[in-house]
């Protein structure tokens, strides 16, 4: 990632700029990284994930006024809770999956391709981390494409699932779907940018698939009806007690995938 500079903009592919929201913390990391999308020349630009309502943050992204539309990657409020007042302070509307958190558009579909801001767009769904979780891949965007994971996958660390609205039988066929996509770069919605997808996505499954075995050791140590807390001490002794709810739901997610009779 370079380090070029613009209106507190940072560029972060050869159709990208994002900028960094204030509102760091255990969940959020550095904060959400809001994106600008266009090409050289475009006429207008695509904004993904305006973030929390912070003011100043808005009037960075809203810069010369040329944003054209704004996407959601899922419902989570450190990438929505600016949406309505971005879109009044720009004009333009706002397109998620969920027709909640749309303004003056309709909901975006799995498979869609968006022309706009000078490039192509194409939207994935990618359920796992919520229910809504989706993916834009910038076809266009240098040599391999490149990828707005949203909090499908982090620039660090691992991703929550938020079950049951999460699951991780519908996050492991993401993964799946994303690492087809190649050795595209990898825009996160928090952390650093990120090369090879595909890479990223197989690490992701492989680190997915060794917390299942924990899991599994865990019920056959504390019985098979043993409980989210008592599996969440087993396998998750050293979390920090700012994320022991994040380590909660992801045992609950892999207790349900058990238990559903998938292994």
């Amino acid at each position: 990632m370079t380090t070029e500079k613009s209106r507190d903009l940072v560029r972060s592919s050869e159709l990208t700029r994002f900028r960094l929201a204030p509102n760091p913390g255990p969940m959020s990391l550095d904060g959400t990284n809001s994106y600008l999308i266009a090409a050289p020349g475009a006429a207008g630009t695509v904004a993904v994930d305006p973030g929390p309502l912070d003011e100043p943050h808005l009037q960075a992204l809203a810069g010369d006024g040329r944003i054209e539309l704004i996407l959601i990657t899922h419902r989570h409020a450190d990438h929505t809770a600016a949406a309505a007042r971005f879109s009044v302070l720009t004009g333009a509307p706002v397109r998620a999956a969920d027709p909640a958190h749309c303004h003056g558009a309709p909901a975006l579909q799995d498979g869609e391709t968006i022309l706009a801001a000078g490039t192509e767009i194409r939207v994935l769904a990618t359920p796992g981390h919520t229910a809504d979780s989706l993916c834009f891949h910038l076809p266009q965007d240098g040599p391999h494409g490149s990828v707005l994971t949203g909090d499908t996958i982090l620039g660090s660390g691992t991703t929550v699932l938020d079950y049951p609205d999460g699951t991780l039988s519908d996050y492991l066929e993401s993964l799946d779907r994303l690492e087809r996509l190649g050795p595209a770069m990898v825009l996160p919605a928090h952390g650093p940018v990120l090369p090879a997808l595909d890479a990223v996505a197989r690490a992701y499954r492989d680190h997915r698939l060794g917390r299942l075995e924990q899991v599994r050791a865990a019920l056959a140590a504390l019985g098979a009806d043993a409980g989210i807390g008592a599996v969440t001490d087993a396998v998750y002794a050293d979390v920090d007690p700012s994320v022991r709810r994040a380590a909660e739901l992801s045992v609950a997610a892999q207790l349900d995938y058990l238990r559903s009779g998938r292994r």
